[in-house]
């Protein structure tokens, strides 16, 4: 299995103090190089999804930040990171990976800003049940990966639209994205049992990942929305 080398860190951690076009030319061989080394620790990460699961795109961001709607103009991003995407319109969710020195290295997984449609679907279904997530989100092991609850970083202020602000389901509700994140320290990134430890973590995502293709593929009667062609 192959590990993160420190090189990497290393060069991230200077890329961090010399932002810059001119620092990234002249060091860009050792770019290219740690690139190469990541690749093969994506493929090792697919690889372990793959047992139990079907990933049909591995999507690996690029290193440069678009500037053109930000206040940092800094050209290049200070981690590497990749989601890997998961096969048919029957399966939803994706699995993020993002290598980051300072203890900045996380997964994640879930469901960032769905579309609107999505969304409803998702706060009808709690609105009308929510013990099916709230027992995927209490479960010991995803508690102690990913302390048991959505990151709640986008939720509006009191209640959607539509909905009431008394919900006793209404925690739920109000969110606008349904992800987790579970945080690495270097000493882990670095380690020879860090591929592992992501595919195991990444595996408890599962639960979650399949009750909400089930919301998402249906409608509040149960009834499929997908065409025979899925």
């Amino acid at each position: 299995m192959t590990k993160i080398d420190q090189v990497v860190f290393d060069f991230l951690k200077k890329l961090k103090n010399n932002n810059t076009r001119e620092w990234m030319e002249e060091n860009r061989a050792q770019y290219l190089t740690n690139e190469k080394k990541l690749k093969r620790i994506y493929e090792d990460i697919r690889v372990g999804l793959s047992e139990d699961d079907e990933i049909d795109k591995v999507k690996i961001f690029r290193i440069n930040r678009d500037v053109r709607f930000s206040n940092n103009k800094t050209p290049y991003n200070i981690h590497r990171s990749v989601n890997f995407g998961r096969a048919g319109a029957h399966r939803r969710g994706s699995y993020y990976l993002r290598i980051e020195p300072g203890g900045h290295s996380r997964i994640s997984g879930g469901f960032f800003s769905p579309e609107p449609a999505d969304l409803k679907r998702i706060r009808k279904e709690f609105e009308m049940d929510s013990s099916e997530i709230r027992a995927i989100l209490n479960d010991e092991e995803f508690r102690r990966s990913y302390g048991g609850s959505f990151d709640p970083i986008r939720a509006v202020k009191t209640a959607p639209r539509g909905f009431d602000k008394k919900d006793i389901n209404i925690d739920l509700i109000r969110l606008q994205s349904f992800f987790v994140t579970k945080t690495f320290n270097d000493s882990e990134v670095l380690s020879k049992d860090f591929v592992n430890n992501v595919v195991t973590n990444f595996k408890l995502l599962r639960p979650f990942f399949d009750y909400m293709s089930e919301v998402l593929t249906t409608d509040l009667n149960g009834e499929s929305i997908l065409d025979s062609t899925h």
